[in-house]
């Protein structure tokens, strides 16, 4: 690795990464639009989704570059190259794999591993990662970043796992780079994309991103 890749720009302006979770991919890029149209640039797509890379290309289509698209679970590095040849823009796991880390590292693509430990942390943050998902992030709450962040301040963290709508906030409060939402946010309009559910996304996601930018101290990361 040459250079540390950085965090999308766009994860650092909205500062809230959506989940997209499915057990089925059809109404993704549909779901897609709807979080856009609410203001979030920055989309992971979980390859426990059925039919997940296919969804995530076709949402790389339809939103174009101002939105930043991503997969998600990735566990291996033959999944992280799947996902980097359906047009990944950057890549979530669950867990600190060095392998995957550096392998997208040089490529120059930003990699956000998941973490809970200050061990973990910091050996994703040495293999290259851009940033290190905190996960599961509601075990120990905002608390717990908060004390990660004291010995480790120059590592971004993104709060994920059980981060509700209500708590986002909070994590921003304790130092999160930024928070990562799924199921509290989509609120079964993966499910069932049909105008009234994908209408009540945009208006939930607008009143995320109300409150993640009243946060105190509030500025916009990146360029």
């Amino acid at each position: 690795m040459t250079e540390r890749p950085a965090p999308t720009p766009q994860l650092g302006r909205a500062r809230v990464m959506a989940i997209l979770r499915s057990a089925d991919a059809t109404g993704l890029p549909a779901v897609a639009r709807a979080l856009a149209d609410g203001g979030i640039t920055c989309l992971e797509v979980t390859l426990t989704t059925p039919g997940a890379l296919d969804a995530l290309a076709a949402i790389r289509r339809e939103l174009g570059p101002e939105v930043a698209v991503g997969a998600g679970t990735v566990i291996t590095t033959g999944q992280a190259r799947d996902a980097l040849a359906a047009g990944a823009e950057f890549l979530v796991a669950p867990a600190v794999d060095t392998d995957v880390i550096r392998d997208t590292a040089d490529r120059g693509i930003p990699c956000y591993p998941g973490a809970w430990t200050p061990t973990e942390v910091s050996t994703a943050w040495r293999a290259g990662a851009a940033a290190v998902k905190l996960f599961p992030a509601s075990t120990g709450g905002p608390a717990h970043l908060r004390q990660l962040r004291a010995p480790l301040p120059d590592v971004p963290l993104i709060a994920v796992g059980g981060v509700g709508v209500e708590q986002a906030r909070d994590y921003l409060d304790a130092g999160a780079l930024a928070v990562g939402i799924g199921s509290p946010l989509l609120h079964g309009a993966d499910r069932d994309p049909v105008p009234q559910t994908l209408h009540a996304l945009t208006a939930r996601t607008r009143v995320l991103l109300d409150a993640v930018r009243a946060t105190p101290g509030h500025q916009e990361v990146g360029p």
